[in-house]
């Protein structure tokens, strides 16, 4: 089956730095080789092999596995773009829909107020200080999504 893609927009880093990886050509392949996994095995091998091959991961590094995790879940929630940013993020479904509508009145109302849906955008208000907030809440949000979409 066709899954479309989900598009993630942050103002943060994401990138595999040039002094893990030197060369520009292994540095394309890897993301090369980032964009075609499937599942979590698949990625936590990735991962395994960029330590044996390059040293510990940085953070850019994991902030980058962690988007593409992200990623996984928007495309199991229908999410076509995710914008997140120090005061939250904003979700679009795909053709406007989200596969389960209980679900995500549910996830809803578990916000206490900080989401509503405005011109067919989901809208979730936080206060994140810092990067890693921002993507663990990013993280987090993606996957309760998912799981609400496949209830």
């Amino acid at each position: 089956a066709f899954v479309h893609d989900c598009q993630i927009e942050t103002d943060m880093e994401i990138l595999i730095p040039d002094d893990y990886v030197s060369n520009i050509a292994e540095r394309i392949n890897l993301y090369k080789e980032l964009d075609n996994y499937e599942t979590e095995e698949e990625l936590a091998d990735f991962e395994k092999e960029l330590i044996d091959r390059f040293g510990p991961i940085p953070r850019e590094v994991n902030t980058l596995l962690l988007v593409v995790r992200i990623k996984d879940m928007c495309k199991r929630a229908c999410i076509s773009n995710f914008s997140g940013g120090a005061r939250g993020a904003t979700i679009e479904f795909r053709n406007n829909k989200f596969p389960n509508p209980a679900g995500l009145a549910d996830f809803i109302a578990q916000q206490g107020g900080l989401a509503k849906v405005r011109d067919n955008k989901l809208v979730i208000s936080r206060d994140w200080k810092s990067n890693a907030d921002k993507i663990k809440g990013a993280f987090s949000i993606a996957r309760e999504l998912a799981g609400k979409a496949s209830n």
